[in-house]
């Protein structure tokens, strides 16, 4: 993460930190690298170096006018606190907002199911969420931009061209399989109505709902991913591109649009079934684990064909499914729904 480090102090943390925290002004003979009257300027002992051999940003003197320079690790910290608030708030609401008006089918909002103020719910939920998610999220993101991961940059720093493509399914067959088992454990009654429930609150989920966990939770299942470079190599930049491809896949997943019957991809459609059937489809990516471990349930037909889909019949026959789950995972439903008669927006 030091790539999007890097490009977040150029465009704004140097002129933040430098303005809130200026440094002192230079030692009368130090060689000043802003100008030629160095009893004027600010003292800084930091050098650039990019952090990718792929491209660089020169930085602007407000890189060299703060008394916290680049690699001081208090500030690395509050950078990474901040990146991961700000870009999980960004992405949430811009892709989130995006795929409810375009891909999220609102008749959705009639099914006996969807709770009263459901959208505003998984929009607070979520915003609470995020700023603690960061903060206990952060350090990981430090330990690797100083050194203690297994991230490289270029070929040639890593096993090898093969490993540049091989990384990829690795990552996503690691995660998937961490995920499963976590996601499942947050499922044991000891742990589910503290942590897990919040998210299962949402039967029939909107959009919205991607990020809206109790903020141990979504941390929980958010491990393997900064775990892995941490045991296998990964490069720097294939790292941004997944981290942004898990944000817009658990957005997906929740946009109640099933494309197609895939009996490998654990997408909208198994994911659903999870929300409403609760002990079935732990997956993230593929249904091989929930195969393996006896807890996958297949989507019907019916899920494929939207007149199907969107019938009464087929929501009762989901409100039957839920209910019986429901008294054996939480007994009473302690849940406010919005009233039959609501039209659809």
């Amino acid at each position: 993460m030091d790539i999007v480090l890097e490009v977040a102090d150029t465009f704004m943390f140097d002129y933040m930190y430098a303005y809130v925290l200026p440094a002192r002004a230079a030692p009368y003979d130090y060689p000043s690298k802003l100008s030629a009257n160095a009893t004027a300027q600010a003292f800084s002992p930091w050098q650039y170096k990019p952090s990718t051999a792929f491209f660089s940003l020169e930085p602007s003197s407000a890189a060299y006018a703060s008394g916290l320079t680049r690699d001081n690790i208090y500030r690395q910290s509050f950078s990474f606190f901040l990146i991961l608030w700000i870009f999980g708030f960004i992405t949430y609401y811009v892709f989130a907002t995006l795929s409810y008006i375009f891909v999220f089918d609102k008749k959705t909002l009639e099914h006996p199911k969807f709770l009263k103020n459901q959208v505003w719910l998984e929009i607070k939920q979520a915003n609470a969420a995020l700023p603690v998610m960061a903060m206990l999220t952060f350090p990981f993101l430090v330990a690797e931009v100083r050194g203690y991961s297994k991230l490289y940059d270029t070929s040639a720093e890593g096993p090898g061209t093969w490993y540049d493509y091989f990384q990829f399914p690795l990552f996503l067959l690691f995660t998937d399989f961490c995920i499963y088992f976590i996601h499942r454990g947050l499922h044991h009654p000891w742990v589910y109505k503290t942590l897990h429930k919040p998210h299962h609150k949402w039967i029939m989920p909107t959009p919205y709902a991607s990020h809206a966990f109790n903020p141990f939770d979504g941390y929980a299942q958010s491990l393997p991913y900064h775990i892995f470079p941490f045991i296998f190599p990964l490069q720097k930049l294939a790292y941004v591109g997944l981290f942004v491809f898990i944000n817009f896949w658990t957005i997906m997943i929740h946009d109640g649009e099933y494309y197609a019957n895939n009996p490998i991809l654990n997408g909208a459609a198994c994911h659903s079934i999870h929300h409403f059937a609760f002990n079935y489809n732990y997956g993230q990516y593929t249904t091989l684990w929930d195969r393996l471990g006896g807890s996958y349930r297949a989507p019907d037909e019916g899920m494929f064909q939207k007149d199907i889909k969107m019938s009464k019949k087929q929501w009762e026959k989901q409100v039957n499914v839920m209910e019986t789950i429901l008294a054996e995972v939480e007994g009473e439903d302690d849940r406010v729904y919005e009233p039959k008669t609501k039209k659809t927006q």
